[in-house]
């Protein structure tokens, strides 16, 4: 009988929980719709009437005697939503459709629905699911048509936040996601598993939040300590389904002990990956040494129900051809990618401190 309840609980939870969202993203597709539409018309009135800063205050300010209490109509937020507009003119349109909503007998219009006659049905329902904020970042940041779908589709399917997503256009995550040199081809056999692999890792990894004077003189330890300091800025960095396990991940194996220098787990591909860190050139003996890692790992943590461990050596540089050839007669699954970091201050700080040669000569 209480398994019953239980079961009728879930289901109650469940129902609740698929309205809400139900009810969150009709919210969002109508808001998103109200700002294209307003962004279009503004677009409009400047083009014809030669509209300007002043106008879009003067708008803003007049909404607000019209509306009073009236918020996200700033000067700024209307040219917002003209951006936005614009950046998809001639994509994407505004169509007024029919409501089924009646309020004290009167149906009430609607604002219309967004379509368009050159890109998927599928585009335009994920696009309707964005936030305005996560749609003007890829407006303002982001030019070719094929680069805004993939962002727009992987930020709906994956939940990226406006933070992560801006994380990986930085990150030039569309040129870098399946480029990543590899023995994938030879050592993952399920097609599908070997996909996902390809898609997960990127040939170079920006870790602009590591501000280091000289990375080619920094220790590998050094290097570490950062990441694992900002290890939430580099799981944005290499993707968001990975899980930290943990640094110098201890094996032991006939009574001999190794260290990892970092271990995840990825949710996507169901299985652990090592990250061996290397301060200058790829060389091939750490092919050698990664495949003995994930042979331990395989052997001595691998649940049985996981697939088989992945290695990503991240270096300084690399040369393709040496890459190449040190990937033969392995079979475990490896990659080789590069690394960057930041070797200037942050912006808001560029002028208020000297730079690292200054501050030499003054100490």
């Amino acid at each position: 009988m209480l398994s019953h309840y239980k079961q009728t609980i879930k289901e109650l939870k469940s129902m609740i929980l698929t309205s809400r969202y139900r009810a969150a993203a009709l919210a969002n597709q109508e808001l998103l719709l109200l700002y294209f539409s307003i962004g279009k018309l503004i677009s409009e009135k400047t083009k014809a009437e030669k509209w300007g800063a002043k106008v879009l205050e003067q708008v803003s300010t007049d909404l607000q005697k019209e509306l009073p209490g009236l918020r996200g109509f700033s000067a700024s937020n209307l040219k917002k939503m003209r951006l936005v507009s614009e950046a998809w003119d001639g994509f994407i349109e505004t169509s007024s459709t029919p409501t089924n909503q009646i309020v004290d007998n009167k149906a009430l219009p609607s604002s219309g629905a967004l379509i368009s006659s050159t890109l998927s049905n599928q585009f335009i329902s994920d696009f309707a699911l964005l936030s305005f904020s996560h749609h003007f970042l890829i407006a303002t940041k982001l030019n070719a048509i094929e680069e805004r779908a993939f962002y727009i589709q992987n930020a709906v399917n994956s939940f990226w936040s406006v933070t992560t997503l801006e994380n990986h256009i930085n990150n030039n995550l569309f040129y870098a996601k399946g480029k990543i040199q590899n023995n994938f081809a030879k050592t993952i056999t399920n097609e599908g598993n070997r996909e996902q692999a390809l898609q997960v890792f990127k040939d170079e990894y920006l870790l602009d939040f590591i501000n280091i004077e000289d990375p080619d003189l920094v220790d590998e330890r050094e290097l570490e300590d950062a990441i694992v300091r900002n290890i939430r800025k580099f799981i944005l960095s290499i993707g968001s389904d990975f899980a930290f396990i943990g640094n110098q991940y201890r094996l032991l194996v006939d009574e001999e002990e190794f260290f990892i220098d970092l271990l995840f787990f990825n949710r996507k591909l169901q299985c652990l990956v090592a990250f061996e860190l290397k301060k200058g050139k790829f060389k091939p003996e750490y092919l050698g040494k990664m495949n003995f890692y994930l042979s331990a790992l395989d052997e001595l943590v691998k649940q049985p129900h996981e697939n088989p461990s992945i290695g990503i050596v991240l270096c300084k540089s690399k040369t393709d051809k040496v890459v190449e050839f040190s990937f033969r007669d392995f079979n475990k699954s490896m990659g080789v990618a590069t690394y960057k970091t930041s070797k200037e201050l942050p912006a808001k700080y560029k002028g208020i401190l000297p730079d690292p040669k200054a501050l030499k000569e003054l100490l």
